[in-house]
Formats: C-alpha cells, sequence, structure tokens
C-alpha cells in the first residue's frame, strides 16, 4: 500500500480566537488514516465549542471502530453520534445555538473517502490536475447567501454529509482547508502550489504564508501525499 505522509496547520490570523479545530488519526499497521477539518460557524455562539465536539466525536469512534462492512458506514454511525454529542453540549450550555462546517478524508488502504457538510473543502489532486473539488453546501437568496448543510445544534436535518470515494494512485495529494483558506486564496494558485515538487511541510508552509497575506479568517488546512 502506499505510504502516506502529511502537514497541517491552523491559526486564528486576524481574528481574536480560533474557532477552527483539526484533527488526525493514523494507523499505520492497518492502513488506515482520518484528517478532518471543523469550522465554526460565525454569527452564532461558541464555533470553537463546536468544532471542537464534532471533530473529536468522529475521531474517537473511528478509532475504536470496527471496519468489516467498509468505511462508509463507520463515518455515517460517527456523524451520528457527533449530532448527539453536539445537542448534549448545547444542553449543558443552556439551549445555545451552535455550528460546524465539517471536510474530512478518510484513507483505508487505497481507498479515498472524502466527506463534507458545509463550506470547508477538499480537492483530490492527480496527475497535475484537480481530479475532485467539493461543491460548496450554499444557498443564494435575495436576503444573501447561508450554509445549508452543517452540524448544528438542534438542526439533525442540517447534518446531511455529502460522500464520495476514490481509488488513491501513487502520486496523488489530498489538500483539505476550511473556508478561510479556500475564500482569501485563489483556487488555481491554491491548487498549484499544492502540487508542487517539495516535501509536504515545504508546501503547507507556502500555503500558510499566503493566508497570512490575504486571509481574512481563521486558516485551516491538511496536505497529504499518498506515495
Amino acid at each position: 500500500m502506499g505510504k502516506i505522509r502529511y502537514s497541517s496547520f491552523s491559526e486564528a490570523g486576524v481574528r481574536r480566537d480560533n474557532e477552527d479545530y483539526c484533527k488526525v488519526v493514523t494507523d499505520p499497521e492497518n492502513d488506515r488514516y482520518l484528517f478532518v477539518v471543523c469550522d465554526g460557524m460565525g454569527g452564532h455562539a461558541m464555533g470553537e465549542v463546536a468544532s471542537q465536539v464534532v471533530c473529536s466525536t468522529i475521531c474517537e469512534f473511528w478509532q475504536n471502530a470496527s471496519f468489516d462492512k467498509g468505511v462508509r458506514p463507520v463515518l455515517q454511525t460517527a456523524f451520528k453520534l457527533a449530532s448527539d454529542a453536539l445537542d448534549a453540549k448545547a444542553d449543558v450550555l443552556h439551549k445555545v445555538e451552535m455550528g460546524t462546517t465539517l471536510v474530512l478524508a478518510a484513507i483505508d488502504g487505497n481507498q479515498l473517502t472524502i466527506a463534507h457538510a458545509g463550506d470547508s473543502r477538499a480537492y483530490l489532486l492527480q496527475n497535475g490536475e484537480v481530479a475532485y473539488q467539493t461543491q460548496d453546501h450554499i444557498e443564494h437568496s435575495v436576503w444573501g447567501n447561508f450554509i445549508n448543510r452543517s452540524f448544528f445544534s438542534y438542526q439533525r436535518e442540517k447534518a446531511d454529509v455529502e460522500m464520495h470515494q476514490f481509488e488513491l494512485k501513487t502520486g496523488d495529494r489530498i489538500l483539505l482547508c476550511s473556508d478561510g483558506v479556500c475564500q482569501f486564496i485563489a483556487p488555481d494558485i491554491l491548487t498549484r502550489r499544492s502540487m508542487d515538487d517539495k516535501l509536504p511541510e515545504d508546501v503547507i508552509d507556502v500555503i500558510f504564508f499566503l493566508c497570512e497575506k490575504f486571509s481574512k479568517d481563521n486558516h485551516s488546512a491538511i496536505l497529504v501525499y499518498y506515495e
């Protein structure tokens, strides 16, 4: 199976607090990896709590799950548990309304599953091209634009996570990022830099530099190499 290498960052940027939350779970003995980026939703209270609860719940379930039936049912159960945990945390915090977007990449052998809800993004890069890009779950109306899929307290119907599966090939790269990255760096620049012939930590440093220069939001990213 392919070798996995990765690098990441998560920073508050110009904001006072960082409402993004990222986590990586590695299990090289079983060729299984999970990469998660959550972005607490602005305009609501405690986005940093929502992102941490959802991300941690999914990762904790993944670590102890049985994969006899594959990755998809494991993730589906993890998403349900994340909604449960978010509601339970909201109860403790006096029924607070809080939410987070989600994007993740799950690797099992050479099978990649990309899942997302909201406007955090994933890019699958193959042979120097963008083979797949998530489409933001944003609804446009006369009253403005709003995210129509997310993990949000007491609104489980919004946690309608979109999933797609791919077969990984040697040389593939995966970029996950919050909207503080993809909204402020032009997509062609972001994907071209992600395909640079450098170590993942050197490539992610370039993306981080661009975010520090141009982003007006928290910014988080994970870059994964399948070698």
